[in-house]
């Protein structure tokens, strides 16, 4: 094993080491294990599944991100959510696309 694998292997183990000792001492103390970190809000294929599902109609993937910033105050990649809705498309999963860049739902979501 060369130096640089075998520096970079016992820095991996330090540094567990030192997150476990700091959460021994924490219990030591009597401090609360932190919360684990909630995601707030639905995911954006369900916020855009609630925007389609109050259309009754197909929408422009832009007017879909402008309904999700303005009632979820969330500011969604367009990519990000293109792709997600394009993969539930192909797995026949919710939703349709009638037209390049435009979604509706499938009517037994509806």
């Amino acid at each position: 094993m060369n130096d640089e694998t075998k520096d970079l292997i016992l820095g991996i183990f330090e540094a567990s080491l030192e997150a476990q000792l700091r959460a021994v001492r924490r219990l030591r103390q009597g401090e609360p294990a932190p919360e684990p970190r909630r995601r707030k809000g639905l995911p954006q294929v369900d916020m855009a599944f609630d925007i389609l599902k109050k259309a009754h109609s197909p929408l422009h993937i832009s007017v879909i991100l402008d309904r999700i910033q303005t009632q979820f105050g969330v500011a969604v990649d367009r990519e990000s959510l293109v792709s997600s809705l394009t993969k539930k498309v192909a797995r026949g999963d919710r939703f349709l696309r009638p037209e390049k860049n435009t979604f509706s739902l499938k009517p037994e979501a509806r």
